[in-house]
Formats: structure tokens, sequence, C-alpha cells
């Protein structure tokens, strides 16, 4: 089933995790063909740490068995000539501990780079996260590397499709004006150009194709933000949403009306 929206779904930020991961991934594949010769999309990532005091903190634990098992390990054969592990039996002297661990939280990214051992970065592409949107160090430390960006003329592209959090500079409450304000939006900043490019994104529409600047002698490639997600959700099995529910955070309350007689309409929510 695809998703009862026409564009971006608010109810995925609840899994954007997950959704970031692929976004990147599939941008990534449907940039590669796009590119000159002499160019490849290649993803890298970015470790953030955080800490309580950064606020609105989030726990991801990793659970690790403290205590070992001490039996060998055997294996048995399935019938199919396959030999499989069989688990370790062992008699524990006390308790498992386990032990919870914040840890890093890895997000990847796009470079456009030039083919060869130099690979000279030409475009980073980035899909905003909640760490990018929320106050704190990993916030400031994205920001440095915008300017180190735009000090190095590189291409920088923001997709941005997370309702939570604070929009970044130039594209928060003082910077832009209501009536252009939208729930999600791309910003691209060209190397040697100004002004900024703004795409506004509303959720009652589909998500745009969107150019990505390259060098000053190769044409925009094309990045099909609508045909990304219609992959991720399809591919993340995203069938099992409660659509009943409101989504987190809340719609503004025009949006969030258009979006029950939707859900009523599709057959998602009941009909009064």
């Amino acid at each position: 089933m695809p998703s009862p929206f026409p564009g971006m779904d608010p109810y995925l930020e609840a899994h954007w995790g997950d959704v970031h991961h692929r976004f990147v991934i599939y941008a990534s594949d449907q940039i590669q063909p796009q590119l000159p010769a002499d160019l490849r999309a290649r993803v890298e990532e970015r470790v953030s740490i955080e800490s309580p005091s950064d606020g609105n903190w989030n726990v991801i634990p990793d659970v690790r068995v403290v205590q070992r098992p001490t039996a060998k390990s055997r294996r048995r054969d399935e019938g199919g000539g396959v030999a499989v592990a069989e688990p370790e039996v062992a008699e524990l002297a006390q308790p498992l501990l386990l032990e919870f661990q914040d840890d890093p939280i890895t997000e990847g990214f796009i470079e456009i780079v030039e083919a060869g051992s130099r690979q000279k970065v030409i475009t980073v592409i980035e899909v905003l996260s909640e760490t990018n949107k929320r106050s704190g160090k990993d916030r400031k430390k994205y920001l440095r590397k915008r300017k180190q960006l735009r000090r190095a003329r590189i291409n920088l592209v923001e997709i941005d499709l997370l309702r939570s959090g604070r929009r970044l500079p130039p594209l928060d409450a003082y910077g832009l004006p209501d009536s252009h304000q939208t729930p999600y939006c791309v910003l691209t900043m060209r190397a040697r150009q100004e002004p900024l490019e703004y795409y506004r994104v509303p959720l009652r529409e589909r998500l745009p194709k969107v150019p990505i600047p390259l060098r000053t002698t190769d044409k925009d490639v094309v990045l099909d933000l609508q045909a990304l997600f219609d992959l991720s959700y399809a591919n993340g099995r995203y069938d099992d949403i409660d659509y009943a529910r409101e989504p987190n955070p809340p719609l503004e309350p025009d949006d969030a009306a258009w979006a029950d007689r939707l859900l009523r309409e599709k057959r998602l929510r009941k009909v009064v």
C-alpha cells in the first residue's frame, strides 16, 4: 500500500532514523547515472554524540551481555547438508547483567566528488535530521560545517523533511516571511552564486524535483524527491502505520483538518 498522503507523510517522523538512511542511499543511486563520467556520488557518514545537557535527549540503547558463557560452540546438520550453528549452553553463576550505553548516532550524507585519487568534493547533499535542528553541540557543529563548505566554494543542498525542531538560518523564524513558510523545504547554496535557492514543500502537494548543482561547466542533475519517498515508504513497509492516531509532532490546525478528511476518505480512520 502506498502512503495515503500525496507528498511527504507526516507519520514517518516517528521512524526518521530508518527513513533518513533510505533517503540518502536511494538519492545516491538516483543521482549516480546522471553524473558526468568523471564525477561520482558517494555516501559518507557523520557521527553525533549527544549528552543530556543538549535537551530533548534521545537514548538509543545498545544491549550487551556482560557475562559470557564458556561452553564450546557446536554445529549441527539441518538435513540439507548445511551446518547450522547451535547456541552455546552454559550454567551461569549469576543473573545476566544488561548494560545500556548511549551510543553515537550515525548520519549519512552524500558527497559528489571528482573520480580518481584526489576525490575533490563538488557538492554535498544533506537530508536534515533532528540533531541538525535541535539546539546543542551537534547543531553548532553542523553550522560550522556549512561555513566551511561556503568558504571552500562547495555546493550544498539541504533537504528538510522534518516538522520538528528549529529551521536553520536563514530559514528560521527571523529570516523567512510567514507567507513563505511550509512544513518542509529544500535550500540550495551554490558555490559561486547568490542569492540562495529556496524551494517550498507544502504538506498537501507532491514532493518536488529539485536541481542539484555540480561544477559551473556542468548541467544540474535532477533529484526526484517524490520517487525517493515512494521507494522509502514501500521498502520500509510502512503500511502498518496506525493513521487513526495523530502524528507526532501534531499538525497545524488547518493541515490537521485536511489530513483527517483525507484519511477518512481512504478509510484509514472511522467515518463519523
